[in-house]
């Protein structure tokens, strides 16, 4: 089952400027909810502040029952937490089955001498490791690519990988910061079906993603950011049609 996010009042200030302004929203166990909002609104900066690379300023942030608020992003992981990037963080002139197999870095059994010498237990635990990674790739469309040098592939196929490697970590709340953005249409489609595949393994899912139509399909509910404030919190559907969303985007309610 995947973790409850609750966040109350967050924010966070830089130099005076309030960029989140006392953000409230529950995400529920095994739920996908959709970050949105103008350029600037403040998704990423939020993003930031619950995996643990930005101290939100005030507020409170849980995981299931437990404050986070603070807390780094290994320590993070912990609770489950896994999260994707604009721009895919990978080792270019890596494997892309090694690149995934990174996501799996805090669930290997042993101490480093333990692996160096290859005793026994390491050898099956990197086996098994291995074969999952595998699995992961064939279930994002990536199977075939798995002895290629990530740097032979395409910035779309890049963000499979990193989904991938998150999944590695088994999370219970996992994070995705853009992840059609750049996409060729046939990568969008594969992501929306990556997406709802999760479903199956009751993953919680946060999404931050521009593409209204992806959102439609992948989502029960989204959370609209404006100015660092939450604006309204439903439906898509429902915010597609909000006037204070469509004001949000296009600068006048007549725009729409």
């Amino acid at each position: 089952m995947g973790s409850r996010l609750t966040l109350e009042n967050v924010s966070l200030l830089f130099g005076g400027v309030h960029v989140l302004e006392e953000v409230s929203f529950v995400v529920e166990p095994g739920s996908v909810v959709g970050l949105v909002g103008p350029n600037g609104a403040g998704k990423t900066s939020l993003f930031n502040c619950i995996s643990g690379h930005y101290r939100a300023s005030a507020g409170s942030i849980r995981i299931d029952d437990s404050e986070v608020l603070g807390l780094e992003p290994a320590k993070l992981a912990k609770h489950g937490l896994a999260r994707t990037f604009q721009h895919p963080a990978l080792r270019l002139e890596a494997t892309v089955l090694d690149n995934v197999l990174l996501g799996a870095h805090t669930r290997s059994p042993g101490t480093p001498m333990a692996w160096a010498l290859r005793m026994p237990g390491t050898v099956r635990a990197e086996h098994a490791l291995r074969a999952e990674a595998l699995e992961r790739l064939d279930r994002v469309g990536l199977g075939w690519a798995a002895d290629i040098a990530a740097d032979e592939l395409s910035h779309g196929l890049h963000k499979s990988i990193e989904l991938a490697r998150a999944l590695m970590l088994h999370p219970t709340l996992l994070l995705l910061d853009e992840p059609a953005a750049g996409l060729s249409h046939g990568e969008v489609d594969q992501f929306i079906s990556n997406l709802k595949s999760l479903r199956t393994e009751e993953i919680t899912v946060i999404v931050v993603e521009h593409n209204m139509s992806v959102i439609s399909q992948v989502t029960d509910q989204v959370v609209v950011l404006d100015h660092g404030k939450k604006l309204m919190e439903g439906t898509a559907a429902a915010a597609q049609s909000d006037p204070r969303v469509i004001e949000a985007y296009l600068g006048a309610p007549d725009a729409a």
